[in-house]
């Protein structure tokens, strides 16, 4: 393939080639070919490697599986190499690329499939039978090893597109967990991932040298855009792994030594956990960067406690997601705070009556920015779907600083309202994580005839003798210095675990259920 890119993404990538050509571009841990034919589950190569791949790809696309402007093309997988060259071979061809959620089952995820309508569907071997158990109209499915292994055709037209044109397509389609009901399908341009790459570098403040650690799964915005991507686009190297494990992240503070890495409440803690957490020197890490609306402040003291900066980068699968970011230079300093507005987005705090808040009063966090979705997808065919003046209602509730520093309480439909007193869930969580014994917990608002709302809290039990032991009155009492009293759990539940998303996340309106209707 020749000619001028009209995709800002893919001359992005070409310049990259041109001018750093033998610069590391990614590591990659865990490539299936490799381990099978040496035994070496490495695979590591160049910014020139990389669009060699790209156009590889590209080429097959458009050959053998006949990808227009406008297809979708899925992914089902663990993290891969190629799921990022992918991406950047659909932005050439006015494609969109839809990563599939792995640990949804099949019928949710036939649901997506039903939504979207992808052309292609690209699979790893951990999850050929799934995808095999995926159809729709017109469906093809293949092994990601196809994309690359055999050489493609030379001279293939790319789409005629102005540029402008180009880069307001969409090209990155990825779903919401669907906590509150069906999933939706977000719809990023070209120029919005762009626009959440600067945003990335300003929030990391990205210099030559720094190598990124990436194990969270890319099926996600936070996986895939908090790091990974805006890096690349920066000319920085990844290390890519399929999936977390904490032996394996551990592993790279003496292999890789990366500068920085994403981590999130649940992932710290299985490191916390891990025999060899404390042995293992950090000193490579100038930060690390949680994607998680609140995150216990115990965690982060825990990683400042190893000199390891945790900044905070406040976004949905709708904004990007890099919207309010706390840098590693005022993480320590602002512990649980999630920072301040990036340099291209405006946030607002506004009450329920639409009117913007007082400093130190609560408000839901409203966001306007070039990194926002274009819309939700087939909602209508309409521009801005999901979006009101350009404008998108997180749902979450913030307070901000006379400084103008933003911190995330909770989500909207989370708050507790006990006697006339707004309780936010997440502040007795935050508590209750440090307690020795638990091992997950979550605070849900239950009906009250006297008081119209109390919090339960629900707790899962470590399996060490701490968990064994823990009771209810010992949980009160650790939260009775700790919290005002009006805040104190009326009931304290134990569990043997907690109703999750595939994301991970807490469905509490289903545990408002169990308790409610036990």
């Amino acid at each position: 393939m020749s000619g001028q890119e009209t995709s800002l993404i893919a001359a992005r990538f070409a310049q990259l080639a041109h001018e750093h050509g033998a610069q590391a571009a990614m590591t990659f841990r865990g490539d299936e070919r490799k381990a099978t034919q040496t035994g070496d589950s490495t695979f590591t190569y160049d910014f020139a490697k990389f669009w060699r791949r790209v156009e590889r790809v590209t080429a097959h696309l458009q050959s053998t599986w006949g990808v227009q402007p406008g297809d979708r093309v899925a992914w089902l997988g663990f993290n891969h190499e190629l799921q990022l060259v992918t991406l950047v071979a659909c932005a050439r061809l006015g494609a969109v690329f839809l990563p599939l959620n792995f640990r949804l089952a099949v019928p949710e995820l036939q649901q997506v499939m039903g939504d979207a309508q992808p052309r292609l569907l690209v699979h790893d071997s951990h999850h050929a039978d799934t995808a095999h158990a995926l159809q729709g109209a017109g469906l093809q499915h293949t092994h990601h090893d196809t994309l690359i292994a055999t050489a493609s055709p030379r001279g293939l037209p790319l789409p005629e597109m102005h540029g402008d044109v180009h880069n307001d397509l969409p090209l990155l389609l990825v779903y919401t967990s669907g906590t509150t009901g069906v999933p939706k399908g977000a719809v990023h341009t070209q120029a919005a991932l762009l626009a959440n790459a600067r945003a990335s570098a300003w929030a990391h403040d990205f210099v030559p040298g720094d190598k990124v650690l990436s194990t969270l799964p890319m099926f996600h915005v936070g996986g895939l855009c908090i790091q990974t991507l805006p890096a690349l686009l920066a000319g920085v190297e990844v290390v890519l792994h399929p999936r977390f494990d904490p032996t394996a992240w551990l592993d790279e503070m003496n292999t890789s030594r990366p500068t920085l890495s994403l981590l999130v409440p649940a992932t710290m803690r299985a490191l916390f956990e891990h025999p060899r957490w404390a042995d293992t020197s950090l000193a490579c890490l100038r930060g690390i960067m949680t994607g998680s609306s609140t995150v216990p402040v115990a965690y982060l003291e825990t990683l400042h406690a190893r000199g390891v900066p945790v900044g905070q980068v406040y976004g949905t699968t709708e904004t990007g997601p890099v919207s309010i970011v706390l840098r590693l230079p005022e993480a320590m300093a602002r512990v649980g705070a999630s920072g301040w507005p990036q340099p291209e987005a405006q946030v607002k705090l506004i009450d329920a009556q639409g009117q913007e808040v007082g400093p130190g009063e609560t408000g839901e966090v409203c966001i306007r920015a070039a990194n926002l979705m274009r819309g939700y997808w087939r909602a209508d065919g309409e521009l801005n779907a999901g979006l009101q003046d350009g404008w998108f209602h997180s749902g979450d509730l913030g307070q901000r600083a006379e400084d103008g520093c933003i911190t995330i309480v909770g989500r909207s439909k989370d708050m507790i309202i006990s006697g006339g007193e707004n309780i936010y869930p997440a502040e007795i969580e935050n508590q209750l994580v440090t307690l020795p014994g638990v091992a997950d917990n979550a605070v849900v608002g239950v009906a009250d005839a006297r008081w119209g709302e109390v919090p339960v809290a629900v707790l899962v039990r470590s399996s060490d003798a701490a968990g064994q032991a823990l009771s209810a009155e010992a949980v009160l009492a650790h939260l009775q210095s700790r919290i005002a009293r009006f805040k104190l759990p009326r009931r304290v539940v134990f569990m043997d675990s907690l109703p999750k998303s595939a994301l991970g996340k807490v469905l509490k309106l289903q545990l408002q259920q169990l308790l409610t209707n036990p």
